[in-house]
């Protein structure tokens, strides 16, 4: 017990992810010093200010005797918010509750039409400006529609359709009352069908089956009824509880239908209130970097009401709420629970998915997300770094042997980039190379990512651009630091190219093809060349430069033997068929007998699975 370091009977310590040893040391009134000898004796090198993995702060706590907790970051987050004041779970008190619209996914497989009937609903185009065809964000609408001689308002939300988005579309389903499920008429049951399915059930929402394209003519909706029974969903007309309700977005057949069947299920199955008054409180649906208007998110407001002039954290950005815009680009004043609003004024682009509040005060949201920054970079940081233990220290070295694709992502929006992020690290790729991004963003290609991706430490990295694009500047720049730069607007296409080029820095695999075999039947020596030997090409063929490898009576005597020359009575020849005589003289064997087989093979590219 040389270090000095104090023992713990048994006593708990909180700390938060991605804590250093400094901080263990603080909460046991230690030296720091202690705790890194500590770290050493069970062989790991740890310096006092680094962030260490929850592994390594358990693995120290139950050497001392104290039991170490790690705070996860919503319970973090609670403790930093409860500092000012603010409880995000305190109770409502019911006087306050109003009716607030349903908030409406939408999910199925790709090509449904989920976003054609989406504008069958709100009578407008999307779909035309979407690449390929396929949502790349997600949307939030709200539209009107009157049931039962009352105007109601439906908060509709548009996922992506491609199954990369599988983030994103999760996180769709975390602020959703209701999902309207799309099934093809024609097509059926998809894997992706199943994915948002799945999703929608670990949501525990209920699920309105938007059956779509029934004007075609190889239609079967019946069929979707039949196979959505074994994933659960029982339609209405078949005894369950599920509505399913037969639509074509193009010519906008049972539009209404579908609205009223969602209103019903809001109606039947969910009490859906909110506070209206108070500071605002909800999640972010999306965030991008507009060139002209700065940080610019998609937010949902969930409880309170949103004003033009309020001061908001959303993840660790924060700002005063410079303007509000409906879907429709037109300004809005305030917005209350279950309304979507495009929100400027963020210093920076939050997460899809952080949450947002409204303080009263710059000074509370600004302390809120420095505080949530700093706890994530220590965090991240933590998960970034790999323990260094003196038996891994030998399997780093060799991974600067690896060869390594390093990648710098920036993208339009929050939830594209890391989207795609995801996507690409779920590439299977073979243990000798890896994939690295060494940074991600927002924002159009600036001149700080060519000088990052050039003095790129593996390599000079490549840089991403989804949906953005670099100036004619910093392209000459990108050109000079020979940096490439690749553009793409669909999810999918980066992937494959990105799946290719990582199989393409695979080194080539090999294997031995044997070519034929000759028997020696007499020697030479001739005073020019030195030993000949006189063979009969058994099987195969001989060929000149081939490689080869000796036998005497079955056992291997030399390897690494070329055929340096090879005649067929006084000519040369490259190359000698089986059952024809020939002369060869052998490079790197000095001693042929008669009786020896000579095997010749070569070295072919093996294709890789």
């Amino acid at each position: 017990m040389s270090s000095g370091a104090p023992r713990g009977q048994g006593q708990e310590i909180r700390l938060s992810r991605g804590a250093s040893l400094s901080d263990f040391a603080d909460k046991i009134n230690a030296n720091p010093g202690s705790l890194v000898q500590e770290m050493f004796n069970l062989g790991e090198m740890v310096t006092a200010t680094q962030s260490c993995s929850d592994d390594t702060l358990l693995l120290l706590g139950e050497h001392l005797g104290f039991t170490v907790s790690i705070v996860s970051p919503e319970d973090e987050d609670r403790e930093l918010l409860a500092q000012f004041n603010i409880d995000l779970d305190a109770a409502v008190d019911e006087s306050r509750l109003v009716t607030r619209p349903p908030v409406v996914t939408v999910m199925g497989h790709v090509d449904h039409g989920k976003t054609k009937l989406l504008d069958a609903i709100r009578k407008t185009n999307v779909v035309a400006g979407e690449a390929g065809g396929i949502t790349q964000h997600i949307g939030a609408y709200q539209v009107h529609y009157e049931h039962n001689g009352e105007d109601r308002a439906i908060t509709f939300l548009d996922t992506p359709g491609h199954e990369a988005f599988t983030a994103m579309r999760a996180r769709g389903a975390q602020v959703t009352d209701i999902v309207i499920l799309v099934v093809a008429a024609d097509d059926g049951v998809m894997p992706q069908t199943v994915e948002a399915l799945n999703h929608a059930k670990a949501a525990e929402v209920p699920i309105v089956v938007a059956v779509n394209k029934v004007d075609k003519p190889d239609a079967n909706p019946d069929k979707v009824r039949q196979q959505l029974t074994d994933y659960g969903l029982l339609a209405e007309e078949y005894g369950g509880d599920t509505m399913f309700v037969n639509v074509a977005a193009k010519p906008g057949i049972g539009i209404d239908e579908l609205l009223e069947a969602v209103l019903l299920t809001a109606d039947a199955s969910l009490e859906l209130t909110a506070p209206i008054d108070g500071p605002a409180q909800g999640a972010v649906v999306e965030s991008h970097l507009d060139k002209g208007r700065g940080a610019v998110s998609t937010v949902l407001v969930q409880k309170g009401t949103l004003r033009a002039g309020d001061s908001i954290v959303a993840g660790g950005a924060h700002g005063r709420v410079r303007a509000m815009l409906d879907e429709n680009g037109n300004t809005v004043a305030e917005a209350f629970p279950a309304r979507p609003v495009l929100v400027l004024g963020l210093t920076s682009v939050p997460g899809a998915g952080d949450t947002f509040l409204a303080a009263e005060e710059d000074r509370t949201v600004r302390q809120i997300a420095e505080q949530r920054q700093a706890r994530r970079r220590a965090a991240s940081f933590a998960n970034s770094r790999t323990r260094a233990t003196l038996e891994n220290l030998m399997e780093q070295l060799k991974e600067g042997e690896k060869t390594s694709l390093t990648l710098v992502i920036k993208g339009d929006s929050s939830g594209s980039v890391e989207a795609l992020e995801d996507a690409l690290f779920k590439i299977e790729i073979p243990d000798e190379i890896q994939l690295k991004v060494i940074h991600r963003g927002v924002g159009a290609i600036t001149e700080s990512d060519v000088n990052l991706a050039s003095a790129s430490s593996d390599a000079t990295a490549t840089i991403i651009g989804f949906n953005v694009r670099a100036s004619n500047k910093v392209k000459d720049m990108a050109d000079r630091a020979n940096v490439e730069i690749r553009y793409y607007s669909v999810i999918y296409q980066a992937i494959e190219e990105i799946e290719a080029a990582l199989k393409g820095l695979l080194k080539p695999e090999y294997e031995e093809v044997e070519l034929g075999t000759a028997e020696i039947r007499e020697v030479f020596r001739s005073s020019k060349i030195g030993l000949i030997a006189g063979c009969l090409v058994r099987t195969g063929l001989i060929r000149r430069n081939a490689k080869a490898r000796i036998l005497r009576d079955g056992t291997v005597v030399a390897e690494n033997v070329t055929i340096s020359s090879l005649r067929r009575f006084k000519d040369d020849a490259t190359e000698v068929r089986e059952g024809f005589e020939c002369g060869l003289t052998l490079s790197g064997f000095g001693s042929p007998q008669v009786g020896d087989v000579i095997e010749t093979f070569e070295m072919r590219e093996k294709p890789r699975a």
